[in-house]
C-alpha cells in the first residue's frame, strides 16, 4: 500500500484505496491527481515526494468526495501547492460541509461529519484549461459527482477517477454511489470507447482495455433500475424501497449507508420518473412511487 508505480515515462500512480495519480512536469516538479483520504495519506505522499526530491506544484482534484481530497490541506500547508477542481467540485472542496449536507438533504448530524464523508477544507481554485500544464488534457466525467473529471497525459495515460468500479466492488456492495444516473451512463458509454496506453481507475486495477469493465458498470446500473421497477409494481414509500434494496443486496443499514445508498436510490427514482418509467402520487401526505404500465 502507498507504493509508487510507474506506468509511463512521466506518469505514475500511488497505490491506495483511492488511487492517486502523479505526473512529472520536469526533473524537479510534479503534480498530483487527487490526494487521498486524509492527513495520514498526505504524510505518505509527502514522504514519496521527499524521497524522490520532487517539489509538488499542484493538485488536480477529479471531484470533491472526501477520499479524493482528504490530503489536500496537509500537502498545501507543507508545500504551498496550488489546488484546482472543476465547477461545483471546487465549491465543495472549499466548503466540505456541503458534501454530507447534500447527500443527507439537510444539516448533517455528527455521525456524518467524519473524514469519510467530510474532508478538511483547502484553498481551491476553479479548474480551467489555463491552469493545466502543457499536454495534460481534461476529460469530462460527470455522473458519479457533479463535475467530475479525468485526465489524459502526454504519455497517453488516462486517469478515470470514480467513473467506474471494479467487478469485485460492485459484486460485494451492489449499489455504487451515483449523483446523476443519466450523466453517469453517458459517461460510461463515452469511456468504454476510449483508447489509451493504460487506464488508471481510482477503484479498479489499471488496464489497457476499459471496454468490458465499463460495460459491466452499465449492466449493474440497469440491473438496479430494473430491481427498483420490480419493487414499485405496487405503490411504495421511499423507505420501503430502500429497505427492500438493502435486503436484495445484503447491505447493513447505518447512518452512513443510509446517506450514501439513500441518496443514490433517490437519483435512480428521479431518473426513472423523468424517463416515464415511474409515477409519483401523494396518499395521506406520503409520497408514493409506482412503476408505469407498459
Amino acid at each position: 500500500m502507498y507504493d509508487l508505480n510507474k506506468v509511463a515515462e512521466n506518469s505514475f500512480y500511488i497505490q491506495c484505496p483511492s488511487k492517486i495519480g502523479l505526473i512529472k512536469l520536469n526533473d524537479e516538479e510534479v503534480c498530483l491527481i487527487d490526494s487521498g483520504s486524509d492527513k495520514e495519506t498526505g504524510r505518505k505522499i509527502k514522504q514519496i515526494l521527499d524521497d524522490n526530491k520532487w517539489k509538488l506544484k499542484a493538485i488536480y482534484n477529479t471531484h470533491s468526495h472526501a477520499d479524493h481530497i482528504g490530503g489536500n490541506r496537509y500537502l498545501q500547508e507543507r508545500t504551498g501547492c496550488k489546488i484546482y477542481a472543476r465547477g461545483l467540485e471546487c465549491d465543495f472542496t472549499n466548503h466540505p460541509i456541503l458534501e454530507p449536507a447534500m447527500m443527507y438533504g439537510g444539516y448533517p448530524c455528527k455521525e456524518l461529519k467524519h473524514k469519510f464523508l467530510m474532508a478538511q477544507s483547502s484553498e481551491t481554485i476553479e479548474l480551467t484549461n489555463e491552469f493545466l500544464p502543457d499536454g495534460l488534457e481534461i476529460i469530462e466525467l460527470p455522473g458519479h459527482s457533479f463535475n467530475m473529471v479525468g485526465f489524459r497525459t502526454t504519455d497517453d495515460v488516462v486517469y478515470l477517477a470514480d467513473c467506474l468500479m471494479s467487478k469485485e466492488t460492485l459484486d460485494k456492495y451492489g449499489i455504487g454511489f451515483i449523483y446523476d444516473v443519466r450523466s453517469y451512463l453517458e459517461t460510461l458509454e463515452k469511456v468504454k470507447n476510449l483508447n489509451a496506453k493504460i487506464f488508471i481507475p481510482s477503484h479498479a486495477e489499471p488496464t489497457t482495455n476499459i471496454f468490458d469493465l465499463a460495460q459491466y458498470n452499465i449492466d449493474k446500473v440497469n440491473e438496479i433500475a430494473n430491481k427498483i421497477l420490480e419493487i414499485c409494481i405496487n405503490p411504495q414509500y421511499f423507505e420501503s424501497i430502500l429497505q427492500q434494496l438493502f435486503e436484495v443486496y445484503a447491505l447493513t443499514m447505518n447512518m452512513e449507508q443510509y446517506v450514501l445508498v439513500g441518496s443514490t436510490v433517490r437519483s435512480y427514482l428521479n431518473w426513472l420518473k423523468d424517463n416515464g418509467k415511474l409515477n409519483v402520487c401523494v396518499e395521506n401526505n406520503m409520497l408514493l412511487w409506482q412503476s408505469t404500465k407498459d
